[in-house]
């Protein structure tokens, strides 16, 4: 189910790159949501 997750967010920020239509913004809010997924799986939660 997490790597789901991962995988749709990061097929949408490609497409985000690729069409460059959101803006940056996006890309950070996707970039913050990365982070926060990987701290989960470092700490086993």
């Amino acid at each position: 189910m997490l790597w789901t997750i991962i995988v749709i967010l990061l097929l949408i920020w490609i497409v985000g790159i690729a069409i460059d239509i959101a803006g940056g913004l996006i890309h950070l809010i996707l970039i913050a949501v990365l982070v926060v997924i990987v701290l989960r799986l470092i700490r086993g939660r």
